[in-house]
């Protein structure tokens, strides 16, 4: 335990250095294909009844997070039992593929270059890439929102979520955590098809990410008076609109970012073809621009050094009481 903070700062400072690189394998994709393989085995095996699904979305969640997190640790125990430095290098390898901060960044600046460049069509297929909604007749502004407003999550479910619990318990809870997030992204879906089966997967990502995500919220109003952004309007934005979402989690961050940015986010969107109508978070005080993207960007960059801080800062209390 004593070894994985200065995993976790390693790791930290690697994704903000390297981010994803796609020609590395991922395990994060290795799971997201256990999740894909345990899906079809488990629909052939369970009836397509309300209850059938509902179990076999248990069983799902329960091979996934065994195994994504038993994996890690039987690895973690092995090579830290060989030689302690080969294992603290290990680990932070863990924390460091468990981030995407940098990723985030990457992903979304591809939608403004491509709206700097006036490419409305680019921004469009480089905004489908991180978002779930559809995006073929996204406005330029619609796009620039899509774009915030999946920075502005994310903030939470690729930054401070896993800092948190890796501060608590290392990779291996990271795993844990990043298992049952990615299935609430590939099954966690409230349609005809994952409404039952999902359903165990979404519940336990809901419980998962209730203090991750206030912790990302009050990191971001932070974040917010550092980069000398608005940070009073982003608290009384946040207070009143934190709630504004289907997902008890989601909109806190958004809120944040939203208030922030003196702009609107969220409001009715299309998935799948269908239209679905949602709250708005925020006040439509300006049209949202370009640069809005990078002002998110910014605030994901402060909120995650300061998560690690604030993480860390309480990681070393508590080793300095328990040691």
């Amino acid at each position: 335990m004593q070894y994985s903070l200065i995993a976790l700062a390693i790791g930290f400072l690697l994704d903000l250095v390297f981010g994803d690189p796609h020609s590395l394998w991922h395990p994060v994709r290795g799971i997201g294909m256990l999740i894909t393989v345990m899906e079809k085995l488990l629909r052939k095996a369970f009836p397509g009844t309300k209850k059938g699904e509902l179990v076999a979305g248990v069983i799902l969640v329960l091979a996934v997070v065994i195994l994504s997190a038993g994996i890690p640790a039987a690895l973690l125990v092995l090579v830290f039992r060989w030689n302690v430095y080969a294992g603290i290098l290990l680990e932070a390898i863990m924390c460091y593929q468990l981030l995407a901060t940098k990723s985030l960044k990457v992903e979304s600046m591809k939608v403004y270059d491509a709206l700097k460049a006036g490419d409305l069509e680019g921004g469009r297929r480089a905004v489908s890439m991180i978002v779930g909604r559809d995006t073929e007749s996204l406005t330029q502004e619609g796009i620039i929102k899509a774009a915030v407003e999946t920075v502005a999550e994310n903030t939470s479910d690729g930054s401070i979520a896993p800092i948190f619990y890796m501060a608590i318990g290392g990779p291996v809870l990271g795993f844990f955590y990043k298992a049952v997030n990615t299935m609430d992204s590939m099954v966690g879906y409230k349609n005809d098809k994952y409404l039952y089966f999902g359903r165990a997967a979404a519940k336990l990502d809901d419980v998962l990410n209730y203090l991750p995500a206030r912790l990302s919220a009050y990191l971001m109003i932070g974040a917010a008076a550092v980069r000398g952004l608005p940070a009073k309007k982003a608290w009384r934005v946040y207070l009143r609109d934190r709630f504004n979402h289907a997902s008890p989690n989601s909109a806190h961050t958004e809120a944040v970012t939203a208030g922030a940015l003196e702009i609107q986010l969220a409001g009715d969107a299309y998935y799948f073809g269908k239209l679905y109508q949602k709250k708005t978070i925020g006040d439509n005080i300006r049209p949202a621009t370009v640069a809005d993207i990078k002002r998110a960007n910014e605030l994901l960059y402060y909120t995650a050094m300061l998560g690690l801080l604030f993480c860390g800062g309480i990681k070393l209390l508590v080793l300095f009481f328990i040691l």
